[in-house]
């Protein structure tokens, strides 16, 4: 059985050791520059949660077409290096451990008055209602079918985005095959039509997905290379069909690629399928657990010694760590926890809700870290 301390234990993903099994999970912020450069004020967030065992940094596109929203963050450039690599050397200034960084291509999740380009997907078949742009809500458009050429070329990109990762400062990169973007477009039946070698039965539907991990670990290594996947998810208006079959195939064919972990999204110990990836995934598993939406630091701690009991070796944490720069700290302690305050400043650039968030003693009343004993509550079945 899980103790709290066990959270707070060293632990090891490949050549890596971290400083304890917390992970930030990568969360879009949308504050780089127009151009996905990060800037100071994204290394000054990042610092601040550098106690993190291991920040996964938010999504950034291997190539102009990848690009979602205004103001993500991109690695296909020398300027995306330069940006990203004064962030990793602010996160090593504060004392923190290795840091992923995520490689997300939208697919359809885009729009020509954002990037200046149509967006690619393995069908024409249009992302649901509206999208965000620079020029507000505008109606999303249908996507451009990938040739098998593009395809390839797509891979190559991201082997491309994972070597400019590392001349930046990462110490790997995940493989972002979730959320309804282009990955996971081409896993799931209903964005997926193709009748060539990369769409029809399941184990054809993965095939991009496979060709663009194995292209990034023979790039960096496997031992530096994560993939995040999101099994039943909708978000985008993905409809997978046959979530089982697509997750459990999937998880057979990386397993043999020796990569650095698997981290599965809102995972959920009592669902069948979070066992059988589990039985069939031979290294880490990083586990998002289900929080409510106002939580605890007890309610982070029985989530996560439910996952680790469950199989998990490490925990993602998202909206904790993005209204508790030291989230390590209060978990730790027991102590209270911020909420998010605002779920439109997530967004909107800025300071306000991104670096604002108080640490323990911060403001008038709060208590800070010496008044707190550490948390030592029951153990969980």
């Amino acid at each position: 059985m899980t103790h709290p301390t066990d959270l707070f234990a060293a632990a090891r993903l490949g050549p890596l050791t971290l400083p304890n099994r917390l992970v930030m999970a990568p969360l879009t912020r949308n504050r780089a520059a127009p151009d996905g450069t990060p800037g100071a004020l994204m290394a000054a967030y990042y610092a601040q949660r550098a106690s993190a065992g291991l920040i996964v940094a938010e999504a950034a596109t291997p190539n102009a077409e990848g690009q979602t929203y205004p103001n993500i963050t991109a690695i296909h450039t020398p300027a995306h290096v330069t940006g990203w690599r004064r962030v990793t050397d602010a996160v090593r200034e504060a004392g923190g451990g290795p840091m992923f960084l995520q490689l997300q291509h939208g697919g359809r999740v885009g729009h020509p008055a954002t990037s200046g380009l149509t967006p690619v997907a393995p069908s024409p078949v249009p992302l649901p209602g509206t999208i965000f742009t620079p020029d507000g809500h505008q109606p999303t458009v249908v996507p451009r079918e990938l040739t098998v050429a593009q395809i390839r070329s797509t891979v190559a990109d991201f082997a491309r985005a994972a070597r400019n990762a590392l001349d930046a400062g990462f110490a790997g990169v995940e493989v972002h095959s979730a959320n309804g973007h282009l990955l996971h477009q081409f896993l799931a039946r209903g964005t997926n039509h193709r009748t060539d070698a990369y769409g029809g039965p399941v184990t054809r539907r993965i095939r991009f997905v496979v060709e663009v991990v194995r292209a990034v670990a023979a790039e960096i290594g496997a031992d530096r290379v994560g993939v995040r996947v999101s099994p039943g998810s909708t978000v985008n208006g993905i409809e997978e069909g046959d979530t089982e079959a697509i997750h459990r195939t999937l998880t057979e064919a990386l397993a043999p690629l020796d990569l650095a972990y698997l981290h599965l999204v809102r995972a959920d110990p009592e669902e069948p399928l979070f066992h059988r990836i589990r039985a069939a995934w031979p290294g880490p598993l990083i586990a998002n657990p289900v929080l409510p939406e106002t939580f605890t630091a007890q309610d982070v701690h029985r989530a996560a010694a439910r996952l680790l009991d469950s199989g998990a070796d490490l925990i993602a944490l998202g909206r904790p760590f993005l209204a508790n720069p030291d989230l390590v700290e209060r978990l730790r302690l027991g102590a209270p926890l911020n909420q998010v305050r605002d779920r439109y400043m997530m967004y909107v650039g800025g300071a306000t809700g991104y670096t604002d968030y108080p640490a323990l003693g911060d403001l008038p009343g709060q208590p800070s870290s010496d008044s707190i004993v550490a948390f030592d509550g029951p153990r969980v079945p």
